[in-house]
C-alpha cells in the first residue's frame, strides 16, 4: 500500500494565469504547472490549510469578467463559482472592481470563507464559495470617511483568523489601516496605534494609513507584524499598540513581508527604494531577516541577482512554508520565482520568464509518491 507523503506547492498567481510548482519536502526536484486559467489575472489563490485538497483562486479578465474558482483536487482543476463577493447584483465597477484577497476561515469552520474587495469591503462566505455575505460593521465603519485609495485601488486585504481565538479577525486596507474584531465580523476597531502616517493629517490618526501587508504570527500570542507606506512595525497585543523596527533596513518602504511559522520572532522583508521609484533597492534583490522581532536585521542575497534588478515585490509576492528549516518563496514583477530551502540562506531560480507575479503562496499537501 502506497504511504502519503507531505509535499509543497507553491500557487503562483500571475498576470496570465495561475501556475503551481510541486516538490519533495526537501524542496529539491520541482514540477511545474500551468496556467491554469490562462489569460486571467490571479490576484489571490491557495490551497485550504484545513483540507488541502480544496482550493481558492480570484481571477479577473477584461473581457470575461471576475470569478471565483474553486479546486477539489490539490489544484489540478479548477471550477468557477456561480457567485461573486459584491455589492450589489449587477457586474458594474460600483458593485465589484477588484477581489485582493480570499482567506480560509478559522479550522472549526471548514468552509468559511473570507473575501477583501474594491470598493472597500469585507465579505464572508459559510459554503465554500457558493454564495456571499457582506460583514456591515466593517463596510459602515465610522472611519469610512477618512479611507481613500491608495495607488493600487481601494484593496482590503490581508485578511486573517487570529490563531488563539477562531472570533477575532483581522483586515487591513490601503488606504484606510489596520481593523479588529472580537465578534467574528460583527465589530471592528481601528488598530493604528503607534504608526507613523506622515501623509495625514494630525499627529496619531485613528484611521486613514497605508498598509501594504499585514501578518497575523501563526503561533499566536497576539503577535502581528506589518509593512505601512512607512516603516515596518510588530505588536504584541493584537494589534492594539504598533512598535516601529525599521532601523537597519535601507528603506522603509516595501511591501511583502513572510514570517517562519515556528519561530515567531523571525520575520522577512523586501525593502524597495521608495514610493516613486517602487524598485528594489540600488537595483539588487535582497530579502532582509531579522531573528529578533525587528530589532536587528541582515540582507540575505545568495543566489539572487545582485545587478540592474529593477523590479517589484508585490505585497503577496512572498511567502513561506512549515517545514524545517522554512523555505521561502519570492515572485517578481518581471515574471521571475526564485526559492530557498533553508531560511533564506542561499535562493535558486524555481522559474524565470512566467508573466508577472502578482501572488505566491506555499502550502503542504498530501500526494502518493
Amino acid at each position: 500500500m502506497a504511504t502519503q507523503e507531505s509535499r509543497i506547492a507553491v500557487l503562483v498567481g500571475t498576470r496570465k494565469g495561475l501556475f503551481v510548482a510541486r516538490g519533495d519536502r526537501e524542496r529539491q526536484h520541482w514540477r511545474l504547472e500551468g496556467p491554469h486559467l490562462a489569460g486571467y489575472e490571479i490576484q489571490a489563490a491557495f490551497l485550504d490549510p484545513r483540507d488541502p485538497r480544496r482550493g481558492y483562486a480570484a481571477a479577473h479578465h477584461p473581457v470575461w469578467g471576475i470569478h471565483v474558482y474553486r479546486s477539489e483536487d490539490a489544484g489540478h482543476s479548477w471550477q468557477a463559482l456561480a457567485e461573486v463577493p459584491r455589492f450589489g447584483t449587477d457586474d458594474t465597477p460600483e458593485q465589484l472592481r477588484m477581489i485582493w484577497c480570499l482567506a480560509p476561515g478559522p479550522p472549526q469552520r471548514p468552509d468559511t470563507l473570507y473575501a477583501g474587495i474594491e470598493p472597500a469591503g469585507l465579505f464572508v462566505s459559510h459554503d465554500a464559495g457558493g454564495s456571499w455575505q457582506p460583514l456591515p460593521g466593517f463596510n459602515n465603519h465610522p472611519t469610512r470617511r477618512l479611507w481613500s485609495p491608495a495607488k493600487g485601488g481601494l484593496a482590503v486585504h490581508s485578511v486573517q483568523v487570529d490563531p488563539d481565538d477562531p472570533e477575532r479577525l483581522y483586515a487591513a486596507l490601503s488606504a484606510g489601516g489596520v481593523f479588529r474584531s472580537d465578534d467574528a465580523g460583527g465589530h471592528w476597531v481601528p488598530c493604528n496605534h503607534g504608526v507613523r502616517a506622515p501623509y495625514l493629517p494630525g499627529r496619531a490618526p485613528e484611521a486613514g494609513h497605508c498598509v501594504h501587508r499585514l501578518l497575523v504570527h501563526p503561533a499566536g500570542g497576539g503577535r502581528l507584524y506589518q509593512q505601512s507606506h512607512n516603516g515596518v512595525y510588530v505588536s504584541d497585543d493584537h494589534g492594539a499598540h504598533w512598535e516601529e523596527v525599521t532601523d537597519g533596513l535601507p528603506s522603509d518602504f516595501g511591501y511583502a513581508l513572510a514570517t517562519d511559522p515556528a519561530d515567531r520572532d523571525r520575520l522577512y522583508t523586501v525593502p524597495e527604494q521608495d514610493s516613486q521609484m517602487r524598485a528594489t533597492v540600488d537595483a539588487r534583490l535582497r530579502v532582509y531577516t531579522s531573528s529578533d522581532a525587528g530589532l536587528h536585521w541582515r540582507p540575505l542575497e545568495q543566489g539572487l541577482p545582485q545587478e540592474n534588478v529593477f523590479v517589484t515585490i508585490l505585497r503577496d509576492g512572498l511567502d513561506s512554508d512549515p517545514l524545517t528549516p522554512t523555505g521561502l518563496y519570492l515572485g517578481t514583477s518581471s515574471g521571475h520565482l526564485f526559492a530557498s530551502n533553508d531560511g533564506g540562506a542561499h535562493w535558486y531560480l524555481m522559474a524565470g520568464f512566467l508573466p508577472g507575479i502578482l501572488s505566491v503562496r506555499a502550502s503542504l499537501t498530501e500526494s502518493a509518491p
